[in-house]
């Protein structure tokens, strides 16, 4: 119990913390407010480390590709994720749900680093552009898009299928796809208590190349991570 407060508080303090302390960088470029993304990435796992005592492990970073245009595709149980991944990769641009947007202060922050929002509850002239959106961020930038095919954070034992969105965007931007495996919900579930003790681990897969049909990407992306998270737990 006195671990789990303790992580609460000074994750959370922290991620506050660094969030008003980046308030100036709003009107900066925009690398500076990329800085605090991995500095709240690397927040997270030093807490996790020091409160719960988890052991965080990175698989497979070699096959993180470096001179390919790429998009990332990772499972979702944890807020963890959402920062951690940002420190592992190349400041990510998230594509996230319009509501996260709204939030004081860390919105603002998300709507600096380019994130691309969409409203799952309705259609949209934002939505319909929204291909447009990603594509243009593609072509202009480095930094990869993240989507997490779940669409929201899930049970780690949930192996509901994936969502239809990522493979319009597999198919649509003719990029690699960079699948990321993980099993953050057995230290920070979405529903239920942190639980300490635990090995948490990030594990990168190796990329699908583009050209596959559409279907068959979806349902090797799908099988791919979910067989990987069946081996570590």
């Amino acid at each position: 119990m006195i671990k789990r407060t303790l992580f609460l508080i000074f994750f959370y303090f922290g991620t506050i913390f660094v969030c008003i302390f980046f308030i100036p960088a709003l009107i900066l470029p925009q690398k500076i407010t990329l800085y605090g993304g991995k500095i709240l990435g690397f927040w997270s796992k030093f807490c996790l480390e020091i409160f719960l005592s988890t052991k965080v492990v990175v698989k497979g970073k070699e096959k993180i590709l470096n001179n390919e245009k790429f998009f990332i595709a990772s499972a979702h149980q944890s807020q963890f994720e959402t920062f951690f991944l940002q420190s592992l990769f190349n400041s990510p641009i998230f594509i996230l749900k319009k509501e996260l947007l709204r939030i004081p202060i860390f919105g603002w922050h998300l709507k600096k680093i380019g994130s691309i929002s969409i409203d799952r509850n309705k259609t949209s002239r934002e939505n319909l552009n929204f291909s447009d959106q990603i594509k243009k961020h593609v072509k202009n930038s480095d930094r990869p898009i993240i989507i997490f095919p779940q669409a929201t954070r899930v049970n780690v034992l949930d192996r509901s299928p994936f969502k239809k969105g990522v493979k319009r965007i597999y198919e649509e931007l003719n990029i690699f796809c960079q699948p990321v495996a993980l099993n953050s919900g057995i230290v920070w579930p979405k529903n239920g208590y942190l639980k300490p003790n635990k090995t948490l681990i990030i594990s990168i897969l190796d990329p699908i190349a583009p050209g596959m049909n559409s279907d068959e990407f979806l349902n090797t992306l799908q099988k791919n991570i979910y067989q990987e998270i069946d081996k570590m737990i």
